[in-house]
């Protein structure tokens, strides 16, 4: 049975959690912000492919993308809300990265993110992290230019 203070000491573990991975894309760090990755993990990205599979995968990704980009990445969180049970939990809330890409563009975004949880061996780990963009119907083209 879950109760109010362990819900509340689980949702403070994985709001850390959160904020580790947010410093660790700000320094660039794709080891530190996929640590608490699953090993079976499940990615929807709002870059190709359709879905990746495996903390390895998502590993990749991140240093791929950090490689894209030029010293340090000003990267947030807002509307953060995480909902904790005893050994499942969920978080959403709206991305923002600010940085400057190797080629010199200036990208300034920001997505919805869904990050799910599992308590696996007494540590709270990502199973599923899903990113998305809004998209115009009538052009067909992603809504990048969106703010909160």
């Amino acid at each position: 049975m879950t109760t109010k203070n362990s819900r509340a000491a689980n949702e403070a573990q994985i709001r850390a959690l959160i904020e580790d991975r947010t410093k660790a894309v700000q320094r660039k760090d794709s080891v530190a912000a996929t640590s608490s990755n699953a090993p079976d993990m499940l990615t929807f990205d709002v870059v190709n492919p359709l879905q990746r599979i495996g903390s390895d995968a998502s590993r990749e990704r991140a240093a791929e993308w950090f490689s894209s980009f030029q010293g340090s990445i000003g990267h947030e969180i807002r509307a953060l809300d995480i909902t904790a049970g005893e050994d499942v939990a969920f978080s959403h809330g709206l991305c923002h990265v600010n940085a400057m890409t190797t080629d010199g563009r200036q990208v300034d975004m920001w997505w919805r993110t869904t990050i799910c949880f599992c308590k696996l061996d007494g540590n709270w780990m990502v199973t599923h992290e899903h990113n998305s963009v809004p998209f115009d119907v009538k052009s067909g083209k992603a809504s990048l230019d969106l703010k909160p």
